[in-house]
């Protein structure tokens, strides 16, 4: 769970009214996120698009890696004869 310094809460009411201040200390690096609060939760967080468009990089290539490991695991098993034919499969089923 992400943590959020005081300084970083806003209510939604305050976040509407004073949104351009909020957007320059995003852009500025002043703080590094912003987390809305609606009802006192929070319901959204405002970053950056630097980080925001990191962040889709990351997730990216998180997801490669783990397609690729898929098909290394797949390719293995089928070395190692760790496969079924189809009528095998429908037969356990």
């Amino acid at each position: 769970m992400v943590a959020y310094s005081t300084n970083e809460l806003i209510s939604s009411t305050e976040f509407a009214k004073k949104f351009g201040t909020y957007l320059s200390q995003i852009k500025n690096n002043t703080v590094e996120k912003f987390a809305v609060l609606k009802n006192n939760k929070v319901e959204a967080v405002l970053i950056s698009k630097d980080e925001y468009e990191t962040m889709k990089e990351a997730l990216k290539e998180l997801e490669a890696r783990k397609l690729i490991s898929s098909i290394d695991k797949g390719l293995k098993d089928i070395k190692e004869n760790k496969t079924y034919n189809i009528d095998t499969l429908w037969d356990k089923l």
